[in-house]
């Protein structure tokens, strides 16, 4: 199993809407893709609740069922269509794959 990690920092403003209001979107875009790509075993994402300096404010965990099926998700047409919304928000990325 790959377990795949990101953190964002969003702008305070985009797509004229508020950090807070990307999140919530960014989060019905990708958990909709709960369910529709093969592999993607659990994704869920987190909105930040108590912001400190150090606070990223979203996190993705998901678990795929292989590195092939992770590499399979990150070309995947539906992936791919959130991608430019995501990144028009974001100032900052982390990310983190493993195999657990």
């Amino acid at each position: 199993m790959i377990k795949h990690i990101v953190f964002w920092r969003l702008k305070e403003s985009a797509h004229g809407n508020g950090k807070l209001a990307n999140a919530r979107l960014i989060k019905e875009k990708i958990e909709g893709l709960r369910g529709r790509i093969p592999g993607l075993l659990t994704i869920e994402l987190g909105i930040e609740t108590t912001a400190t300096e150090n606070s990223g404010d979203i996190v993705l965990y998901s678990e795929f069922s292989s590195q092939e099926a992770l590499n399979a998700y990150l070309v995947h047409p539906e992936h791919k269509a959130i991608i430019p919304f995501v990144v028009e928000a974001q100032c900052e990325r982390r990310t983190v794959d493993y195999e657990a």
